[in-house]
This record gives C-alpha cells, structure tokens and sequence, in this order.
C-alpha cells in the first residue's frame, strides 16, 4: 500500500530538507547531485550524474533505501552491494523514523552509503 498525501508531503519535506543539506554546490550539479523517489512503501536516496559517454543524459544510481513496514511501525533501513541488490543494513537494520534514517544515511559511518 503508498503512503497516503499526507504521509508523502511529510515524507517529502523530510528528504528535501536532507537534500539542501548534502547537496554538491550548484556549480557542479549538472556533473553531481542527489535526489530521492518515492516508491510504493519506501524512499530511496539517489546519485545523479551524466551518462560518460552522453553527457546530456542523466544516470541514477541508488545510494540508501527504507521501506515503512506498517504493521510493525518500523522503517528497514537498506543500501546496495555491488551485486546491484538491497540488502539490510547490519549495524541499524531498522530506525523508528524517516528523520532517523536520513541521520544514517547522512553520518554513514561504515561507509555504505557514500563510500
């Protein structure tokens, strides 16, 4: 089930505020910048840049996922191996809030996310 407007308006001032904080300067957001969609039950944190050998088209690669788990009112927390795959997130599988998990994308402190 989506999250309800209400639920996704939140959700999307949560991630646009963590955007101003962590994007590159705007000089260089045509070369590298973030963003985030909204999917279903989850939001995922993403990296945009040129394609290499298209510079006018843009690639996106994800850098961290949660997904709302309702029934037990818990966010997973996930980022990507380089097998291409979600996988859970040892140290904090699950954090009680978007707040929370955009903390951990931000701090990253096993360099999961952000390398």
């Amino acid at each position: 089930m989506a999250f309800s407007e209400p639920e996704k308006k939140e959700y999307e001032i949560a991630a646009g505020a963590f955007l101003e904080k962590r994007r590159p300067p705007e000089n260089i957001r045509d070369q590298l910048d973030i963003g985030f969609r909204i999917k279903g039950q989850s939001i995922e944190i993403i990296e945009i840049r040129p394609v290499w050998n298209n510079p006018e088209e843009k690639m996106e690669s994800p850098v961290a996922k949660t997904t709302y788990v309702r029934k037990q009112n818990v966010w997973k927390v996930y980022w990507q191996r380089a097998d291409l795959k979600w996988h859970g997130y040892s140290p904090k599988p699950e954090v009680s809030s978007i707040e929370e998990f955009l903390d951990l994308v931000d701090e990253d402190a096993m360099c999961c996310f952000w390398g």
